[in-house]
């Protein structure tokens, strides 16, 4: 990343960097990093995962010193918090099905939250499905399989959403405004999970 990048006012662009100014690079595989200066930031300084991007905000009168510190300290924090992890394991990855994501991130998202892999997998038991934002990658429940493509299309959704804001905090929840579906999705998952808890217990109660 050159000094005219990060060393200017609030109207700069974000300078995007594949690591530290010491070497220019992080590890292979290590997220790209979105270094943005505000002028209304004073002393604090912040970092999120976005889209598979780690975005830190500093004050814009840091020095470039002081950027490259607090760039390195933060995305410490964030790899700790959002570690890679071992690589995600499917029992039948479909490319039907990352076909299927590029489609409704396109519709929904702008195109963004696609992730690199997706696919089925049989031992998730306790939940439809799950994301891990630091790989990119979506695993689905295969009990998904026999339920009407709508609440699929959601749940991929939900897992998308997951890739460009990990929290379920407000950013997270208006992604999913966009999906005219969505509260009638949720509706039909609690359902089926009521049911199949109920169940469950008619058959311990046996």
């Amino acid at each position: 990343m050159t000094g005219d990048l990060v060393g200017g006012s609030q109207g700069d662009p974000p300078a995007v960097r594949a690591g530290t100014r010491g070497d220019g690079r992080r590890a292979a595989g290590a997220r790209p990093v979105v270094v943005r200066r505000s002028a209304r930031r004073k002393r604090t300084v912040s970092a999120d995962l976005r889209d598979g991007r780690i975005v830190v905000s500093i004050p814009a009168h840091f020095s470039p010193l002081q950027e490259d510190e607090w760039v390195a300290r933060m995305v410490r924090r964030m790899d700790q918090k959002y570690p890679f992890g071992p690589p995600p394991t499917y029992d039948a990855p479909v490319e039907q099905l990352l076909g299927r994501a590029r489609r409704l991130a396109g519709e929904f998202f702008e195109g963004r939250g696609v992730p690199d892999t997706i696919g089925w997998v049989t031992n998730q038991n306790s939940r439809w499905a799950s994301a891990t934002p630091a790989r990119k990658s979506i695993r689905l429940s295969s009990k998904l399989q026999s339920m009407p493509g709508w609440v699929v299309d959601y749940v991929i959704l939900h897992e998308m959403a997951h890739l460009i804001e990990p929290s379920h905090n407000a950013r997270f929840w208006k992604l999913l405004t966009a999906y005219p579906r969505t509260e009638t999705a949720k509706a039909f998952l609690s359902g089926v999970s009521f049911a199949a808890n109920r169940a469950a217990g008619r058959t311990a109660g046996h």
